[in-house]
């Protein structure tokens, strides 16, 4: 039997601890998760378990992309800054008021509270110090048993999605990225800002091929991931074309220290966004 172990990154952004048994080593047992009270539980930089070195090393060899630049600049950092915190994750257009991100990024741990909306700014197409837009967020929305009024973060990673609502609608200048359902087995790509390089859009193009699993509404990739990603879209390209696939919410180790990335899909939130 294969044991996922649990790993929280905890630097910039925080994302999933997954604490479960699977007796497929490439399937993890995301099912028993999704009531339970989620608590963070290790700590780790970049990404891949205890090969610390190797997942900086993957980080650091990340394509950077040009931000500022269709259809990249359609992705851009959802910032979060307090008085004692400031933390970021990644977040993509999907319409013109609205970015998809991961709702864990919404949620304080230290304070087991929700964020409040007027808290969080979008900066698209950000890169080292520069945005093509910006907007703050006057709202969110979360996936059914998501409750910002309890001080717990409930679920398990199909329910890691949020929908931020702008104030001004800067996707209708920027555009914004569609949704897509890929092949079993499609190549896919991450795009995010890495805690190593929060400053720059980079591209992990090491992800493979799409591994659904319908009933959990998550996929399986091998996306080389760490903090500040949280909240990336996995991306397909279709004919010159970038599409989202889903959303990135956590890593995984086994106990064989082999390593995946989940990430939501999108035919769990869809209905969310073309309802809006």
């Amino acid at each position: 039997m294969t044991v996922i172990r649990s790993f929280v990154p905890a630097v910039l952004a925080i994302c999933w601890a997954v604490s479960a048994a699977a007796s497929d080593p490439a399937r993890p047992d995301t099912g028993p998760l999704r009531d339970e009270v989620f608590t963070p539980a290790l700590d780790a930089i970049c990404g891949r378990g205890e090969q610390l070195s190797a997942g900086c090393a993957a980080i650091r060899a990340r394509r950077i992309v040009e931000a500022s630049q269709a259809p990249w600049s359609r992705i851009g950092r959802v910032n979060f800054a307090s008085r004692e915190v400031r933390q970021h994750c990644t977040g993509a257009l999907v319409g013109e008021r609205l970015v998809l991100t991961a709702a864990h990024c919404l949620y304080s741990f230290p304070r087991k509270a929700w964020i409040p909306a007027s808290s969080l700014h979008f900066a698209a197409g950000y890169q080292r110090g520069q945005a093509v837009a910006q907007a703050q967020v006057r709202g969110y929305v979360l996936g059914p048993g998501q409750n910002t009024d309890s001080r717990d973060f409930r679920g398990g990673v199909m329910r890691d999605w949020a929908l931020l609502e702008l104030e001004e609608p800067i996707g209708r200048d920027l555009g914004f990225l569609p949704l897509v359902r890929p092949e079993v087995g499609e190549p896919v790509m991450l795009a995010g800002y890495a805690g190593l390089r929060p400053h720059v859009l980079s591209l992990a193009e090491d992800c493979g091929g799409w591994r659904p699993f319908e009933s959990e509404g998550v996929a399986l990739t091998d996306c080389s991931a760490m903090p500040g990603d949280s909240g990336a879209p996995l991306l397909v390209q279709r004919e010159g074309e970038l599409g989202v696939a889903g959303v990135f919410s956590t890593i995984v180790t086994t106990d064989t220290e082999a390593v995946y990335s989940l990430a939501v899909m999108t035919s769990v939130f869809e209905a969310a966004i073309t309802g809006q």
